[in-house]
């Protein structure tokens, strides 16, 4: 299955091909603005490494948050415009899903999270225990996050990914606990495209996963 996906959904932009395990192209970048600018380019970077044709795909992946309000708009938008072009199902995955694969690859251990900074000292959370959901998707302040993750997976050796991993790690080791902190800081295409290639096609086009409101408001209308 030839598949292109994307993430623009935090502080990374990537792009990656691949048919079935094999890597064809992939291009991550680090960045916390840009992603709306460089995504187009790098599609087309991607692609024309990869020496495969846009018809020539099978299927499309794209993260769907929780992420950034501009940047999970970014990604699906862009993503969704191929599928209609195209005509080829787009699979939506999680942030937090794609940065628990990879943290479980990386560790080679059987429970991981992701609990990224979502500032005002809260966390994106999720977590994993021996192939299964430990923890669903979910925005709650850091000291719950761990208490959450402590009852769920208990003194289990446990993987951490996302950009409070490192504070996590600390915590949870004086609860106790074995964790290790990976390298793991942002999703990755690579794994929206390994995710994505192992779900059903989708009944309709992803929607962006939204845990918070926008900080910006539209202005209220005076009254009349």
């Amino acid at each position: 299955m030839k598949l292109l996906a994307v993430d623009t959904a935090l502080g990374a932009c990537s792009a990656a091909v691949t048919d079935g395990e094999a890597v064809l192209a992939h291009r991550l970048e680090m960045m916390d603005r840009g992603h709306a600018e460089r995504l187009a380019p790098m599609v087309s970077e991607v692609m024309d490494e990869s020496g495969v044709g846009f018809a020539a795909l099978d299927r499309l992946g794209v993260t769907t948050g929780p992420g950034t309000f501009t940047g999970q708009r970014v990604g699906i938008a862009f993503m969704r415009g191929l599928r209609i072009a195209l005509k080829r199902p787009l699979v939506g995955v999680t942030t937090l899903e794609c940065m628990i694969a990879a943290a479980l690859l990386e560790s080679g251990l059987n429970a991981a999270a992701a609990l990224h900074d979502a500032k005002r000292d809260e966390v994106y959370c999720a977590a994993s225990l021996n192939g299964s959901v430990a923890l669903p998707v979910c925005l709650m302040t850091f000291d719950d996050a761990l208490t959450h993750l402590w009852h769920m997976i208990g003194a289990a050796p446990l993987a951490i990914a996302g950009t409070a991993g490192e504070r996590a790690r600390v915590v949870w080791k004086a609860m106790g606990g074995t964790a290790v902190a990976t390298s793991i800081a942002q999703p990755d295409a690579l794994w929206v495209a390994r995710l994505a290639a192992r779900e059903p096609d989708p009944a309709g086009a992803p929607r962006p996963l939204y845990l918070r409101e926008p900080d910006a408001k539209l202005p209220t209308p005076p009254r009349k």
